[in-house]
């Protein structure tokens, strides 16, 4: 019995459609179970279950089944329909999530990171009002400064102006007087030498 079971799976993989030699990656459908056959057909007895979603090896094909090695190292015979290319939502979930978590503790690092820089940039801001409003404090008082000291220069002309009005008075009176004196000497001392020697001429 078993011998002509061993021909009949020869025959079959023989006489069946393209025969995939290379391994290939496949997974389970999504379904909660798959049963798998000891052969490439329905008439071979089933030799259990698969999970869903895990990754199998597909070692060949045979019709509408292909041989398959399991994690375990088991091999058997699944339909073709329940394996695919990609991996199951079984399998991407957790790949979604954990790629989710990534990015989002992505964003997370990023916003600390703005708002570290922001933080920063705000204080700077701070510091360059301060310096600006002391620069303005600063000029303000140079202002006030400028405004007495043009007061001072003033009031200094003005008594300047006093002062040499003063000064060309006192001149003016003194050169007067010696301009009198000189006069006044101009016409006395003509009266006064003819006199004496008047008087000399008498004495002689």
């Amino acid at each position: 019995m078993q011998k002509l079971r061993l021909i009949t799976f020869i025959l079959l993989s023989l006489g069946a459609g393209a025969v995939a030699h290379a391994e290939e990656n496949r997974y389970v459908s999504d379904d909660l179970t798959t049963w798998v056959r000891s052969g490439p057909g329905d008439n071979y007895r089933l030799v259990g279950t698969i999970n869903a979603g895990e990754k199998v090896t597909l070692l060949q094909s045979s019709g509408k089944y292909g041989q398959i090695r399991d994690n375990s190292g088991r091999t058997a015979w699944v339909m073709l329909d329940e394996l695919r290319n990609t991996p199951s939502l079984h399998v991407r979930v957790p790949d979604l999530e954990n790629q989710v978590k990534t990015l989002t503790d992505k964003l997370n690092n990023i916003d600390g990171t703005w708002n570290q820089k922001t933080a920063e940039m705000q204080k700077k801001v701070a510091e360059s009002d301060s310096v600006i409003n002391g620069l303005k404090a600063e000029n303000q008082q140079l202002k006030n400064q400028l405004v007495v000291a043009q007061k001072k220069v003033n009031a200094a002309n003005l008594q300047l102006n006093d002062k040499q009005r003063t000064i060309i008075m006192q001149w003016f009176m003194y050169g007067g007087g010696v301009a009198g004196v000189g006069l006044l000497l101009g016409l006395l001392l003509p009266h006064m030498i003819p006199s004496r020697k008047r008087k000399d001429r008498w004495m002689n």
